[in-house]
């Protein structure tokens, strides 16, 4: 019987030893331990968490004198009890779910972030560090409270120019860039149908009449960035991609989609001299026979009534009533030729003498997706014309 412990007890070491070889500091060894129980087992690596802050009370931008309260949380169903710290740029602040600022002073202004912390009976685990959120105490005595978040073209921006004290206003002026926009009696500002042309630096002066006389104060400048919901297409072509046959060049349609909403997919459609290369697909990016021509690229979302065209792309030698130079894609040639070689090639952009045939970007039918040609799980998948 004592034979057969002894062997047990030897046996079950190797599970507890720590290998010297591969775990040389303290840091390799909480390391070691969160990838491996006590039994030896290997554990599955588990993406990192990442904390969230929020604002509860208050805005991003407050008077002085004033309060703002900040909210940690990590998001999931988690096992165990959380903590949070709070930090503002690198100084660690304290150690609770929420974060408040009781009478707020200018120095307090800046970036707040925090960070969730978990000890469990092998070791302390910390979230990423939530995003920060911006507070900036004013010290002054009027406001303009704009949207942190880039707005998109279309929407409707509310601004509220905030006076300190609250007076009753009686005329509210709105200014972009220095050009007068608006002129009201209420604090609240509203401009409509925004377009890229509405991004800029915004102010506003507020008036208000008391002690018999009128008293008028400005606001510091808040900026508004506008951003569209589907950019401008950009078109790639990767003549030599290892990954595709040597007679064939992949095309890639970039372009960047902001919505508020979730959108299913986009829909990419690609052109040659002013063809379509096939049907609309929901990648984007497609290989096709290397040929000489212009490229064109066009994302469209039908659900929301967007589609744009990218810039044409030309490639190759171009034939037919123009004839223009061959678009090289090798390095530019040095600036000191060699004289046995006689003068360099240069090339040139293309100038095309005649205008450009676009093409057609009304057709988004939904007969475009046909049905039936994709793979068996409903991806649509391009044929070769």
């Amino acid at each position: 019987m004592k034979l057969l412990l002894s062997l047990l007890v030897v046996s079950t070491l190797p599970k507890w030893a720590v290998p010297q070889g591969c775990i040389a500091s303290g840091r390799d060894w909480e390391s070691h331990k969160a990838a491996h129980n006590w039994f030896g087992w290997v554990l599955p690596m588990r993406a990192p968490l990442k904390a969230v802050a929020e604002l509860v009370n208050g805005g991003p931008r407050i008077f002085s004198g004033e309060r703002v309260r900040l909210k940690c949380s990590v998001p999931g169903k988690v096992s165990a009890e959380w903590r949070y710290q709070w930090f503002r740029g690198g100084e660690q602040l304290q150690e609770s779910e929420y974060f408040v600022l009781w009478k707020a002073r200018p120095q307090q202004s800046g970036k707040y972030y925090c960070q969730g912390l978990r000890t469990t009976w092998i070791s302390t685990q910390h979230t990423l560090h939530s995003l920060p959120i911006e507070i900036e105490v004013d010290g002054g005595w009027a406001i303009l409270q704009a949207p942190p978040l880039p707005m998109l073209v279309g929407e409707t921006l509310t601004l509220m120019c905030r006076v300190r004290g609250n007076p009753r206003l009686t005329e509210v002026i709105l200014y972009k860039d220095g050009v007068e926009l608006q002129r009201q009696s209420g604090p609240e500002l509203c401009v409509t149908n925004l377009t890229l042309q509405h991004h800029g630096s915004y102010w506003c002066r507020a008036s208000w009449d008391g002690r018999r006389q009128t008293n008028s104060v400005i606001s510091v400048a808040a900026s508004v960035s506008i951003i569209e919901v589907l950019t401008e297409p950009m078109l790639e072509i990767v003549p030599n991609d290892p990954l595709i046959h040597k007679d064939r060049m992949l095309l890639v349609c970039h372009v960047q989609l902001n919505a508020r909403e979730p959108v299913s997919h986009i829909h990419y459609y690609f052109y040659q001299d002013g063809l379509s290369l096939g049907l609309a697909s929901s990648q984007d990016r497609v290989t096709v026979l290397r040929d000489s021509g212009r490229y064109w690229c066009k994302a469209s979302i039908p659900t929301l009534g967007l589609k744009r065209l990218s810039e044409p792309v030309p490639y190759g030698r171009l034939t037919g009533i123009h004839q223009g130079p061959v678009v090289s894609l090798q390095p530019r040639a040095p600036s000191h030729p060699d004289p046995m070689k006689g003068p360099p090639q240069t090339t040139t952009s293309i100038q095309p003498s005649e205008p450009l045939t676009l093409p057609d970007v009304s057709g988004d039918s939904p007969n475009t997706l046909a049905p039936g040609v994709g793979s068996d799980d409903g991806t649509v998948v391009w044929k070769d014309f």
